[in-house]
């Protein structure tokens, strides 16, 4: 039975992905930020498993994350400060997170045996696209200090890779949507509005274009970039290689939801003119020719599966839709 250590486990993919590593037979060591309440954020809603070790910590304490890497042979590195509106406040915060919280992992794995990472990207650090499909020689363009700590984290990432022989992989899923994800971003943002009975839906900037992954997608992208040796050392997209827009997404849940909400632009909710990424469509190529991996679940599909979940009152209620959440 192999061991994964999950960081972020307690995050929207990373508890989809932990579900994931069970489902296929491995023991699975999920780190949870650390909290006085001992809550697990979204782990609270996985089944108690005897393969699932939960632990609490700080990714940014070397020491911690040396603790919790040993005796593991894969690393599936996600945890990471990743809302964009928050990093135009708190730029500083978002380098002691991402990018040193990278480097924590690379060094204790490096020291621990050479243990293999699969450390997260975003599709955020292309920026809008140069071209289209994007592959994974598309430049990087840091239009957000959330982005440019994610070009830096995946350089430090690679950089083991280069100087150490470490067992690397970044792993840059594009725009990943569905159950248990945070209402700063815009599909959960929608469904929630519409589902609580907000008559105006507050929302920012619709003309921006998406590549958007069912998060099961996802997280079967991270297990097939392990299952194989052949993406050592690369970048490799997780991506649908279809393009979408936020309007058009927008209508596409509202059909679904029945709903003839009015649309109120919110300008908390706009980006800088700089800093907002107009255009984002990835180029899967490499990952279908090195993995077994494919998308399979359609965008009209993924978004019934995430409204029915956004429906069950239960889960409603851990939304506090009438606050714009950065």
């Amino acid at each position: 039975m192999k061991k994964a250590l999950v960081t972020g486990a307690d995050g929207f993919i990373g508890s989809h992905l932990v579900e994931l590593l069970l489902a296929n037979g491995y023991a699975v060591r999920a780190l949870a930020q650390y909290n006085s309440f001992n809550y697990w954020g979204w782990l609270e809603d996985i089944p108690q498993n005897n393969n699932l070790e939960v632990v609490t910590g700080d990714i940014r304490d070397p020491y911690f994350v040396k603790s919790i890497v040993r005796s593991t042979d894969v690393v599936f590195h996600l945890a990471a400060l990743i809302a964009i509106p928050y990093s135009y406040n708190a730029p500083d915060s978002y380098v002691d997170t991402n990018i040193r919280g990278t480097l924590n992992v690379c060094q204790a794995a490096r020291e621990m045996g050479n243990i293999r990472v699969i450390s997260t990207s975003t599709s955020e650090v292309y920026g809008t696209a140069l071209y289209t499909p994007i592959d994974e020689k598309h430049p990087k363009q840091p239009q957000s200090p959330y982005s440019a700590t994610k070009i830096g984290a995946d350089a430090i990432a690679l950089s083991f890779f280069s100087a150490f022989n470490l067992p690397v992989t970044i792993a840059r899923p594009f725009n990943t949507y569905g159950p248990r994800q945070s209402a700063r971003a815009i599909i959960p943002t929608i469904i929630s509005q519409i589902a609580s009975g907000a008559e105006e839906i507050q929302l920012g900037d619709l003309t921006p274009t998406r590549d958007f992954n069912y998060v099961n997608d996802t997280a079967r992208g991270f297990l097939a970039i392990a299952d194989t040796d052949a993406t050592v050392g690369l970048e490799v997209n997780i991506a649908t290689s279809r393009e979408i827009s936020m309007a058009d997404t927008l209508d596409l849940i509202k059909n679904i939801m029945n709903s003839n909400a009015k649309i109120v632009t919110d300008e908390k909710r706009l980006r800088p003119a700089g800093s907002e990424v107009q255009r984002l469509l990835g180029d899967n190529s490499l990952i279908k020719s090195l993995t077994r991996w494919f998308p399979e679940v359609s965008l009209e599909d993924g978004l019934k599966e995430t409204v029915d979940w956004f429906l069950n009152p239960d889960n409603l209620k851990k939304y506090k839709t009438g606050i714009y959440n950065m």
